[in-house]
């Protein structure tokens, strides 16, 4: 299959329906919105299941958040493997594994240690098979057909967080949580095949991948943390994985407070849900909007003040509102989300043509890792402040970070600024693998 035929630069829009044309992407995009319904319907059941069989509450937090923080070491470790080994069977693998680590956690009455040990192990890969997806979007879809492709992503993640929630629920209710885990292993089972079956089979070069021999001299651990070196070493990356991570790492720890917050509040039992459920609706509205009706160059003029809106409406919770109003200002914030689409060009253009898969896994779990983190994080601050107050504080440092952006990024500075931190060089290396750059 050929890339879409779009100016990598420019101010052409591209259409949704463009990029859906596009076989590959379907495939992609699909297996992964069922995927991470999966994953919703996994981690909360899993939880659940652990709460069930120890009545504790931290051992049901550890649950929940045992996916997460161990992402970033696996990209680190393992995230040169995503430009390696052939996509299908890699992604393939990746769907397999989280399905027999689902069934296993279902058949088997492991001790709770063991049964965390079997999720972290699940997600230490985890980030592998994301980046080789993300790097085959990244190569089927050019210029704005791939920021409409990560938008889509984007509204495709936040649709699938709420029928998670609501699929995990009411599984849970109707068949127990061994059972409502099994219910996610086929969900898995059924992205594996649809992989396996209609993923053309590629090699590693053809699907962007190191095709000589510097990517397989050496142990993927090595060639691993080699390359996120290198990729690090570009004041652009460098800049901007950051930008991608901090506001999404806050909110989504200030999302964690709202069961805590509704407590305090005494809301009516089931409106925390509500709340939970505001910010991917707000997220999903966002993409849309800005997605479909907002040129590239205006997309990424508006990545300040739409990260400003991520955070300003958090500092209002500050004042401790009600329902009504605490649900508007989750909304104003999960439209802010679509600053990312701002970013997305940016990044792709920053990055080695062989390093691309790399890249993305390390983007992922970096954000995965600190969102998990910063739920940590903000709840020690809510045990001293309240929640109220963490949620604000949240706020605040995303308004922050919209600050610090505001002094370099391309379009709201006079300057632009360099792709690459060592110059020339580094451009002489654009397209080596990380492993051959070093050499």
């Amino acid at each position: 299959m050929t890339p879409t035929a779009e100016p990598a630069r420019g101010d052409h829009r591209a259409t949704y329906r463009q990029v859906l044309a596009e076989p590959r992407f379907r495939l992609l995009f699909a297996t992964r919105a069922v995927a991470i319904t999966a994953d919703i319907l996994r981690i909360t059941t899993f939880s659940v299941l652990i709460f069930s069989t120890t009545g504790s509450a931290p051992l049901s937090a550890a649950a929940f958040g045992i996916g997460f923080i161990p992402q970033l070491f696996g990209s680190l470790l393992l995230g040169s493997l995503a430009d390696r080994l052939p996509p299908r069977a890699l992604i393939t693998g990746g769907y397999a594994l989280t399905c027999a680590a689902a069934l296993l956690l279902a058949l088997v009455r492991m001790p709770v240690a063991a049964s965390l040990g079997v999720v972290a192990l699940v997600s230490l890969a985890t980030p592998v098979f994301h980046g080789a997806s993300s790097r085959l979007v990244a190569e089927t879809l050019e210029g704005d057909a791939y920021v409409l492709g990560r938008s889509l992503n984007n509204i495709a993640a936040a649709g699938a967080q709420l029928l998670g929630l609501a699929l995990g629920g009411a599984t849970v209710a109707a068949l127990g949580p061994r059972r409502a885990l099994a219910a996610g292993a086929v969900l898995y089972l059924g992205c594996a095949l649809a992989i396996r079956i209609r993923l053309p089979r590629l090699p590693p070069g053809e699907s962007g991948g190191t095709p000589g021999s510097a990517g397989r001299d050496s142990g993927a651990a090595r060639a691993s943390l080699r390359g996120a070196g290198l990729l690090l070493r570009r004041r652009t990356v460098r800049r901007l994985m950051p930008a991608q991570w901090l506001p999404v790492a806050f909110v989504a720890g200030s999302q964690g407070l709202l069961v805590a917050y509704s407590g305090e509040r005494h809301f009516a039992p089931g409106w925390y849900a509500v709340l939970m459920g505001c910010l991917p609706v707000g997220m999903l509205v966002g993409d849309l909007l800005v997605g479909r009706l907002l040129r590239p160059p205006t997309r990424e003029r508006l990545v300040v003040p739409l990260i400003a809106l991520t955070g300003l409406p958090l500092v209002g919770f500050a004042a401790r509102p009600g329902v009504g109003v605490s649900s508007c200002l989750l909304l104003l914030s999960g439209l802010g989300y679509a600053y990312q689409l701002g970013l997305q060009r940016p990044f792709l253009d920053a990055l080695p043509q062989d390093g691309r898969g790399q890249a993305f896994s390390l983007l992922g779990a970096g954000s995965i890792t600190l969102q998990g983190v910063g739920a940590v994080c903000l709840g020690a601050v809510a045990a001293a402040i309240g929640t109220g107050g963490a949620i604000a504080l949240a706020g605040g440092v995303v308004a922050l970070t919209a600050g610090w952006i505001l002094t370099w990024h391309p379009s709201t500075s006079p300057v632009p600024v360099p792709n690459d931190s060592t110059g020339s060089e580094n451009s002489r290396n654009r397209t080596l693998s990380p492993a051959a750059t070093i050499r």
